[in-house]
């Protein structure tokens, strides 16, 4: 199949590209070329800014037509709008890289199936949520057959690990220094992550698949475990020692450094977890990588490629356990005097 990715060089399509080069699709990238691609040839590419809406349009009607476009950087709804105009009629299939930030939270019931409420706490949600009606308003109207793909946390060789305080990487060198780490709330709420092969597969066996016509699907991890356990079984996988976990509330967290943190508000302090029945069904989809395989894997690539930073590059971090401390400290001192008057 003569197919074209939107991106193409990020952590997900990066997979998907290799998956489809390597079942011997035809493959052409749209990007800026910012990214430096980490593909095999046998690709080509086509330079530009999907913003510039007229310049994009007009290289979009120029190329293909394509049996499949996978859009991998729509946000804005009109992004979606622009790429409608220059598909339109021109193309047998639109996957659309949603997420499932799109839902309400905290969810009224679990396992989050594609049906659930969608009116998400973050502008980012939100907007992917007016494009996924956007695409689907296409669809019904004939303009060409689309598929809704909501991946949720990914990583994998290429992208990092999440934390409490986001992505940067100074948090693994903290944990294989054995230093202690802040996790948002209590820890046990549930979280799922998924590795981005298994994710990129269900890309691919989305492809022509007239099953996926018209639908939504989770692409979503399995193994559910509390934000506890995610840092204590990637400790053991990256062979660092048992963490010391360091407990502070999520709205705290977004009150002092909401630049790193109001991720954890909006979205990893509720429990996270899916129903990937429909996507087992019509995609074949399967989660192959286990959490710990899956955790030594990227960071033994973030290793090789000297990607992980000094703990000491981040220094709020430390006082910001540190304060914490001595508030603590402070306030059962202030409490148990009060109690014993």
């Amino acid at each position: 199949m003569n197919i074209l990715i939107i991106g193409g060089t990020g952590l997900i399509s990066t997979s998907i590209s290799r998956q489809l080069l390597a079942a011997g699709h035809k493959l052409t990238l749209y990007n800026r070329g910012q990214t430096e691609p980490r593909l095999p040839g046998g690709y080509e590419t086509i330079r530009g800014d999907r913003n510039n809406f007229a310049a994009f349009e007009e290289k979009m009607s120029s190329a293909g037509p394509f049996d499949c476009v996978i859009d991998m950087v729509c946000f804005k709804p009109d992004q979606a709008q622009s790429a409608i105009r220059a598909f339109a009629g021109r193309v047998g299939q639109y996957i659309f890289c949603s997420t499932v930030d799109v839902y309400t939270k905290p969810p009224s019931t679990f396992p989050v199936t594609e049906s659930h409420p969608r009116v998400s706490l973050s502008d980012y949600g939100r907007n992917k949520a007016k494009c996924e009606d956007l695409f689907m308003a296409a669809h019904h109207q004939g303009d060409f057959p689309v598929t809704i793909l909501r991946p949720a946390s990914t990583y994998g060789e290429g992208g990092n690990i999440i934390h409490t305080f986001g992505w940067d990487t100074f948090f693994l060198d903290r944990l294989r220094k054995g230093k202690p780490v802040i996790v948002h709330g209590d820890g046990e709420a549930l979280w799922v992550s998924c590795h981005v092969d298994d994710v990129a597969r269900g890309f691919v066996n989305a492809v022509g698949n007239e099953k996926a016509f018209g639908n939504a699907y989770h692409l979503t991890g399995e193994e559910w475990q509390t934000w506890n356990q995610y840092h204590e079984r990637l400790a053991e996988a990256i062979g660092a020692p048992k963490p010391t976990l360091v407990h502070i509330p999520a709205d705290i967290l977004a009150r002092i450094s909401p630049e790193h943190t109001m991720i954890t508000y909006l979205n990893f302090q509720y429990t996270n977890i899916f129903d990937n029945s429909a996507a087992k069904r019509d995609l074949d989809f399967a989660v192959t990588i286990d959490w710990r395989s899956g955790a030594k894997r990227t960071y033994d690539w973030l290793v090789e490629n000297d990607k992980i930073k000094d703990s000491q590059s981040f220094p709020f971090y430390d006082r910001v356990l540190e304060s914490h401390r001595q508030q603590c400290n402070d306030m059962v001192v202030q409490l148990a005097d009060l109690n014993k008057r």
